[in-house]
């Protein structure tokens, strides 16, 4: 009987690992841990009582540790992303151990794997190509597909999460189907679905298709499929529904009443609600008692704002006739043109869902529709519906200083000592501040007709303007950035940074010496800028991470090129100026 080998493999290459476990023994168990990792220490003595076990097995089983901090190429091959984690190999094939880390479970599943005739089940992510995709999507309730390209690194992160949620779902009832199309092969299929990257994941409907905004996660493909695979809009039955959301609810109660199921419009009204699910709360009804509630005719959709955001200066609801030549396109404009009423609530909740519209004038105070405080939130609003009124082309609403303390602090108006305060935030990220008075309806509209008549100058967080910046890399701040960036006679490189930022610090040298470099290039500016002490003030450079590196061509100022990959360095930078700035007037070979 053999020994049982516990190796530590650490200097070895992925041709000897690949050799060891192809051994005769046809199976290798292997864990890939890190030194500094807590669980791996923990985990240290249950591996070895797993090794004893499996030592113990006729034939004995190889048990396999890999420092993949320092044997980082095997542990690339095998795409380890975290620690500790188990691979069987079977015949020099992985097999992933996702199972309770324990000595039990963990033997278990590794006898098993190694019984000769034992072969890994199939996949439960169906394959798709052109001969199959049509018969398959089109008679599918619901499917979520993935086009994927083999060498793509965040397809090969996602594929065993999406096989995961795969195997869950087809034990749903009834089932959910997940497919895959390999992109670089199926390229007629790509093309067909506007497939410019990978992964793009969407969901298809009887053969339509709808974006896909879930997690790329095991458990949240899981929850997020489920939630897509119920109706998109519920059946309402009693009349007390309805008046209940009317009277005491947060946001508009969109309502389609039908005759029946089989009615045309309302399957147009459902094939409408399925895309905007997400957005908005949907019901339906085929109750004439609920027809008759909501003064409508079978056919109709009916969009009603709760009582406490109904006005004299607008009507209190809104009503749309489907017809059978009625686009879903038109029910869906409906439903974002009425779902605001003329002076909404703000809210966290709904701020990215409602209020994505520009320009939008906030009005803030302590907002609390309670019954206590009900009366004074009214009266304040009731000051703003006066303006709002006479400016149907903004946006309107109230908010809670309290919601908004952060937005109200980069308006400068935390300390203003006023109990009612005004914003406007503005297209390209730009906002402006009323200035601190006493509120009412007049200072209000004056405000407002000064904003339309551009005579108001945007609020903007700048650092003092540097007293010299002739260095190689010129230092932008909040008031210069437009003057600098967004300079249509030059290319400008723009990198967001943070004084805190480890990247940023590491990237400094290369930075400078690509401003060097290009120093002698009058219609080419490299620039920096510290997003923690300055607004950004336009939208298109967005900066969700440090650093973040833009490049600002001159005949492209609001579709900004991003600095994308690893390679941060003076030959990284430099070919992608030479691919994309537009006044270059050096060749790479004379820099």
């Amino acid at each position: 009987m053999k020994k049982l080998v516990l190796l530590l493999l650490v200097l070895l290459g992925v041709a000897h690992f690949a050799t060891l476990s192809r051994c005769e023994d046809d199976t290798v168990l292997v864990e890939f841990y890190a030194p500094w990792c807590g669980h791996c220490k923990q985990f240290a003595s249950e591996y070895e009582k797993i090794a004893q076990a499996l030592k113990e097995n006729d034939p004995p089983i190889h048990v396999v540790k890999v420092d993949a901090t320092v044997a980082n190429e095997i542990a690339t091959k095998f795409e380890v992303s975290g620690y500790p984690t188990f691979k069987i190999m079977k015949n020099g094939e992985a097999v992933d151990y996702d199972g309770e880390r324990t000595e039990k479970a963990i033997v278990a599943r590794v006898k098993e794997v190694a019984q000769p005739d034992w072969k890994p089940p199939p996949e439960a992510t169906l394959v798709l190509t052109k001969d199959n995709f049509d018969e398959i999507v089109n008679n599918a309730d619901i499917i979520l597909v993935e086009f994927y390209a083999p060498w793509c690194g965040h397809c090969k992160s996602l594929a065993p999460e999406y096989e995961k949620a795969a195997k869950d779902l087809s034990q749903r009832s009834p089932p959910i189907p997940l497919a895959k199309v390999d992109g670089t092969i199926e390229s007629e299929l790509a093309s067909r679905f506007d497939v410019t990257g990978y992964p793009t994941i969407k969901i298809f409907r009887k053969g339509k298709m709808f974006d896909f905004n879930g997690p790329r996660q095991h458990q949240g493909i899981v929850d997020y499929m489920g939630e897509q695979a119920g109706p998109p809009s519920k059946q309402v039955q009693a009349v007390k529904q309805v008046q209940d959301l009317i009277k005491d609810g947060d946001d508009a109660v969109i309502v389609g009443v039908f005759s029946s199921e089989q009615d045309a419009a309302y399957e147009i009204y459902i094939e409408a609600c399925n895309s905007l699910r997400e957005d908005f709360t949907f019901r339906h009804s085929f109750s004439s008692e609920v027809t008759k509630l909501l003064k409508a005719s079978p056919g109709q959709i009916v969009i009603s704002h709760p009582e406490k955001f109904r006005s004299k200066y607008e009507p209190a609801s809104h009503t749309l006739a489907v017809e059978d030549s009625t686009a879903v396109s038109e029910v869906q404009e409906f439903f974002k043109k009425h779902v605001i009423p003329l002076v909404g609530h703000r809210k966290p909740a709904n701020d990215a869902k409602r209020y994505t519209k520009r320009p939008l004038v906030v009005v803030y105070y302590g907002v609390d529709f309670s019954f206590d405080f009900r009366k004074a939130t009214q009266f304040w609003r009731s000051k703003v519906l006066e303006v709002a009124k006479d400016f149907p082309e903004y946006t309107f609403a109230i908010g809670d200083e309290e919601d908004y303390a952060e937005e109200l602090k980069s308006l400068g108006l935390s300390d203003s000592g006023e109990e009612v305060n005004v914003g406007i935030l503005a297209d390209g990220g730009k906002k402006f501040a009323m200035d601190p008075e006493e509120f009412d309806a007049d200072v209000l509209r004056d405000f407002v007709k000064a904003f339309k008549k551009g005579k108001l100058s945007p609020v903007i967080k700048s650092q003092p303007l540097p007293k010299n910046n002739k260095g190689p890399v010129k230092v932008v701040v909040g008031k210069t950035f437009d003057e600098i960036v967004m300079d249509t006679q030059k290319d400008v490189l723009i990198e967001f940074y943070a004084p805190w930022c480890g990247h940023c610090k590491k990237l400094e040298p290369d930075y400078v010496a690509l401003g060097k470099k290009y120093k002698g290039e009058k219609n080419l500016v490299i620039a920096k800028m510290d997003a923690t002490a300055n607004d950004v003030p336009n939208e298109n450079y967005k900066t969700e991470g440090f650093p973040t590196i833009y490049l600002a061509p001159s005949n492209s100022k609001q579709s900004p090129i991003k600095f994308e990959g690893g390679d941060r360095t003076l030959e990284g930078f430099s070919n992608f100026l030479e691919k994309h700035a537009t006044k270059l007037s050096q060749k790479r070979d004379e820099l």
